[in-house]
């Protein structure tokens, strides 16, 4: 009975730890990439689940196709965009929003993939011009996003998400963390900030004009920092 006993809990022990330890593999798997800026440095994680726009994304940092663009438009409890090759020499008040590679990646959309705060997702054309939902080949946002209440995710759902419900795990995520739930599954989020969360709400709350873009340039540069 004593060795029965010692078997079944060795087995528990080992499946735990085997559990922990895929846990933490799963955490720190995929690219990371530094985002230099002239606000702060940000480290974001690419997700191996989305490998088009991870690919492309490395493609495009080992290129130094990043180095010297603004972020272009930036929206205070929203996000923060950049990858239009235009920015890099735009003269101040230039809209701008329009560049890109020459190329669009297919949608990669995964359920458990959301727009919680601090997420990476690639930037597209509107449904009318786009209505499979491809994505610009670098254009990119870092969801700042804000909290919502039952109230306003009931209303999410009804009037921007035609009626398609917030899974409830994702909904704590939005009543707790924040983040942009209307763009969820109708833009690809292939990306997570590992740290510099505070320089996205820096960007974000930068002064700007019209068209959403800062007044005083914010620019970037990437690297990769660690490839498994």
């Amino acid at each position: 009975m004593v060795k029965n006993f010692f078997s079944v809990w060795m087995f528990v022990f080992l499946i735990a730890c085997s559990s922990t330890r895929n846990a933490t593999n799963s955490k720190i798997q995929g690219t990371k990439i530094k985002l230099t800026t002239d606000s702060g440095e940000i480290v974001i994680r690419l997700y191996n689940k989305t490998p088009l726009h991870r690919d492309n994304f490395v493609k495009l940092v080992k290129q130094h196709y990043f180095d010297s663009l603004l972020f272009h438009r930036v929206i205070k409890s929203f996000m923060i965009q950049g990858g239009d090759p235009n920015s890099k020499n735009a003269l101040p008040g230039i809209k701008l929003g329009i560049g890109g590679p020459g190329y669009t990646i297919p949608a990669e959309f995964d359920t458990s993939l959301f727009h919680r705060k601090g997420v990476l997702a690639a930037a597209r054309e509107g449904d009318s011009l786009n209505p499979k939902k491809a994505s610009s080949g670098s254009q990119f946002y870092i969801v700042q996003g804000k909290k919502f209440t039952d109230e306003g995710l009931d209303s999410v759902e009804t009037f921007r998400l035609k009626g398609r419900k917030i899974p409830i795990a994702h909904r704590e995520v939005y009543k707790t963390v924040g983040g942009a739930p209307h763009l969820d599954m109708s833009y690809t989020v292939f990306g997570e900030v590992e740290s510099g969360l505070e320089v996205v709400d820096k960007i974000a709350a930068a002064a700007r004009d019209s068209s959403n873009r800062p007044f005083t340039d914010i620019r970037m540069k990437m690297k990769i920092i660690r490839k498994k």
